[in-house]
């Protein structure tokens, strides 16, 4: 019998909710990103929890953008989270806006100053900020603290219709100024801002705060089960206040770790800083921890879901090796892409006994891993492309690639023998020459002779060139948040190297942007988003083993 998944905490939740008969209807979650920027791999771990609660106990989830600040938020960022969720394979009940609120929340916020639970304050925000207190000192109260309903009704309407400048006054709740917890010491949940919003125009010139929006909206959608993460956690009873004071449908805010991974920075606005100076070519390179810059390197949506079950849902923060994601990517790879041969730093090897202008058919596996897969033919001539790092004229003793006297398999082809190699004026090799043994062809080798190194190749009057571009870890440091001074100084000069002149098989000269390969020996490429069929471009998606540890494990490293 197999053993059963145990399940999270908010499963766990869920699981006693729906026992007790507390949602008859089924549960509700929400994913409610602010269309400020591009989906990162954090978030995407709040996509398969939320939806995924959804799948897995017959509920719904909705799609929510909060769009309550028009001076961040874009069309096109709304547009990309919705790519980039349809891409990690999810589908939304609703999808909903913040802003198709606006008329409910600002009625809201008039009942809270009919009940005396809110007020209109003309200081500034410094005059707030300095009078907030702090955790051993109580906070103090406004001088506007007092200010009758209906004056208050008057100046929140006059608010409203754009008589006053941006800054000139807010809307904030009255609840205690010596409350232990700073956030419920007369919050601001209205302020002025006159910018036009990307959906409702120039209708508004006043907004909501988060916390007073998102508590309110989670209520109009019947949200059962609201899933923030831990940095939300003193919120709460800000939340339950607003919902409680209402007398609205009662949603619930639970509170997850959110992911922190190795290597990488998880920040909007520090990501944004990346782009807007160019360190980076956008939002969707693929160097970034971005959900589109990840599919651009050709990360597949079945891996990241793969990894976000993996780390699984806490309690308590924590730093996630970024080689586990790694990891996760190779395993899909492995089981669904095609093996071709590609060589991105070439030397010619000539066969000196193969006849010239001949050109043979070879038989190639595409996938071991699925032989539904089936296999190619691929050309084979006298002079081939192969890698550099695969001769050496002086090899040592457990050197099994090519060198003087050295045997060698050419990958699904003959053995070879190399007899002898040229140098130019630089000391730099150029040409290897070699024999081959007729007898020895995969699939049908009678020579008898077995030789423990197997290279690729390709063949020189067959290839076709392309772009590849090498990615690696955008920082150098572990954790580049937590170190000193800018974090931009950890970038890692050698995230990307581009080889301008590499040879690829014939087979691949009609691959489309977006397809996946393993090059075999080097790693796995995605074509780039850049590609032409005039200039394929591949970017290297992963590596075939985990390089950094290696590096990592080195004496001084």
């Amino acid at each position: 019998m197999s053993e059963e998944k145990s399940l999270n905490f908010i499963e766990e939740i869920i699981t006693a909710d729906l026992a007790a008969g507390k949602y008859p209807d089924g549960i509700r979650t929400r994913f409610p990103p602010e269309p400020n920027g591009y989906l990162h791999i954090g978030h995407a771990k709040s996509i398969c929890l939320n939806f995924g609660l959804a799948d897995t106990y017959g509920g719904t989830c909705n799609l929510r953008f909060d769009d309550t600040n028009p001076s961040t938020e874009e069309t096109e960022y709304v547009e990309s989270i919705k790519e980039d969720i349809r891409w990690l394979g999810f589908r939304w009940a609703n999808e909903f806006y913040a802003s198709d609120y606006f008329e409910q929340l600002y009625g809201f916020a008039t009942d809270l100053i009919r009940k005396g639970l809110a007020y209109v304050d003309d200081s500034t925000s410094e005059e707030i900020a300095a009078t907030k207190g702090s955790l051993t000192e109580p906070g103090k109260e406004s001088p506007y603290r007092n200010r009758s309903v209906e004056e208050n009704l008057e100046l929140f309407a006059a608010m409203r219709a754009g008589k006053y400048k941006d800054g000139e006054k807010v809307l904030r709740a009255k609840i205690d100024m010596a409350h232990p917890n700073l956030l419920l010491r007369d919050p601001v949940i209205y302020r002025i801002k006159h910018a036009h919003h990307h959906r409702t125009g120039d209708q508004w010139c006043i907004y909501p705060m988060y916390d007073f929006a998102h508590g309110q909206s989670d209520s109009i959608e019947q949200i059962t089960h609201s899933i923030c993460t831990l940095e939300f956690i003193h919120h709460r009873p800000l939340y339950n206040w607003f919902i409680e004071q209402l007398g609205i449908f009662p949603s619930r805010q639970y509170e997850f770790a959110r992911l922190n991974l190795t290597y990488t920075v998880m920040s909007k606005r520090k990501l944004l800083q990346l782009v807007n100076e160019q360190h980076v070519s956008g939002w969707d390179d693929p160097r970034m921890p971005t959900i589109s810059g990840l599919r651009r390197r050709g990360y597949t949506p079945e891996a990241i879901r793969r990894f976000c079950e993996t780390i699984g849902v806490a309690k308590r923060e924590n730093l996630i090796d970024v080689s586990l994601l790694e990891f996760c990517v190779r395993e899909h790879l492995n089981k669904v892409t095609n093996r071709v041969m590609a060589v991105l730093d070439p030397v010619k090897l000539i066969i000196t006994n193969y006849p010239e202008g001949q050109t043979e058919e070879v038989t190639a596996e595409n996938n071991p891993e699925d032989p539904s897969a089936g296999s190619r033919q691929l050309p084979f001539s006298r002079e081939l492309w192969i890698e550099r790092e695969d001769f050496m004229e002086q090899p040592p003793k457990k050197f099994f690639r090519l060198g003087p006297g050295l045997m060698v398999r050419l990958k699904n082809a003959y053995i070879v023998r190399c007899d002898d190699f040229r140098k130019d004026e630089t000391g730099r090799v150029t040409e290897i020459y070699c024999t081959h043994l007729p007898d020895s062809k995969s699939g049908n080798d009678t020579s008898g002779i077995n030789v423990k190194g197997t290279i690729h190749w390709v063949s020189v009057p067959h290839a076709k060139t392309a772009e590849v571009r090498l990615y690696d870890r955008l920082f150098k440091s572990e954790d580049p948040s937590s170190e000193e001074g800018d974090f931009k100084e950890y970038l890692n000069p050698s995230s990307l190297e581009v080889l301008p002149q590499v040879y690829i098989e014939p087979s691949l000269a009609e691959a489309k942007p977006g397809e996946r390969f393993q090059f075999l020996r080097k790693g796995y490429f995605c074509v780039d988003t850049d590609s032409t069929t005039d200039r394929l471009i591949f970017n290297r998606t992963v590596t075939l083993k985990d390089t950094w540890a290696k590096q990592a494990a080195k004496p001084g490293a």
